[in-house]
Formats: structure tokens, C-alpha cells, sequence
């Protein structure tokens, strides 16, 4: 089964690809001149997000230097304790909901403390790859268009991520 799963992981994005190519040819567009034109809009984004972008990391990193993650850990231990899950991927489950560059840099510690193929490196590269970055992309993205409210995004978002680590506690149980 893994097999398979790595195999379609290889396959997958040369195929969409191609797909999204032979879709711009068959529909007689200039596939490079549409590229182009993505990349300078992706661009403009960027400019626009950057001072987003610089606060959320700077804020995340206070966060990691003072301290405030181990107390995260130890404030949950109980919940952790309760389901059996390691107290490490508790900052790893916050700062995702904000930062995918600092969560990043949390999976690579606990890739380094406790290996990837340990139990808390396989959960928490399954909760990295099946989440998303809630608040970030939120303000992202409704600045870019200009909502303001938000309705039920945000509860749908977080109730998303809850699944998301359901999903991957019952995945690495499967797996391991």
C-alpha cells in the first residue's frame, strides 16, 4: 500500500502538468504567455503580502525563543496524556494554523530530536501535508479581495483542522 502511495506521489504532478499544457493547447492558448502573466499576478501578491508575511514570522519566532511552546506542551499534556499522542506536536498543530515557514522549522526539530520515521516524525508529517495555514491564508486572501467578514470560514477552517489531526493520528496508527 505504501508502495503504491509513493509510486502515485512520483506520477502525479508530471501528470498534472502535462494536463494543465495539453488543456491550454486543445483550447488554442498561448500556454508560456499565460505562465508569464500568473507569474507577474504571483508576483504583485508577493509585494503586497511581504509585511504580512515578515510579522507572522517574527511573531513566531518570539514565540519559539521565549519559551511559550514548551508551555503550550505542558498546558496539554493532560489532552495528550488522555489520547496517547506525544506533547511535542502540540506547537506543531498552533503554529501551523498561522505559519507554514515556522512550522516547518518545528518538523525539522522534531525530524532531528526524534527521527522521520519515528512515530512523532511520521504524525507530524502527515498533519503538515493534510493542513493548512488557517490564519494566514484567511488574511491573505480575504485582504486581497477585500472581504471583511468572514461568516463561517473560519469555524469551517478550524473544524477542518481538527479533522486533519484525526486523520493523521489514525493514519500513523495504521502505519506503524
Amino acid at each position: 500500500m505504501l508502495q503504491a502511495l509513493t509510486n502515485l506521489s512520483n506520477i502525479i504532478v508530471p501528470v498534472f502538468f502535462f494536463y494543465i499544457i495539453a488543456y491550454g493547447l486543445i483550447r488554442k492558448r498561448n500556454v508560456y504567455d499565460d505562465f508569464i502573466s500568473g507569474a507577474v499576478d504571483g508576483a504583485k501578491t508577493v509585494v503586497g503580502i511581504l509585511p504580512t508575511l515578515i510579522g507572522l514570522l517574527v511573531a513566531v519566532g518570539i514565540l519559539r525563543a521565549s519559551g511559550f511552546f514548551e508551555f503550550l506542551e505542558r498546558v496539554f499534556r493532560f489532552v495528550t496524556d488522555y489520547f496517547s499522542l506525544p506533547s511535542q506536536i502540540i506547537p506543531l498543530i498552533f503554529v501551523r494554523l498561522y505559519s507554514s515557514s515556522a512550522a516547518t522549522g518545528i518538523l525539522l526539530d522534531l525530524y532531528q530530536n526524534f527521527g522521520t520515521d519515528s512515530y512523532i516524525g511520521l504524525l507530524s508529517s502527515i498533519m503538515m501535508s493534510a493542513s493548512e495555514t488557517v490564519f494566514y491564508t484567511m488574511s491573505i486572501y480575504f485582504m486581497a479581495v477585500g472581504i471583511t467578514k468572514t461568516r463561517w470560514t473560519l469555524k469551517g477552517a478550524l473544524l477542518a483542522t481538527l479533522a486533519d489531526i484525526v486523520g493523521s493520528i489514525i493514519l500513523t496508527g495504521i502505519m506503524v
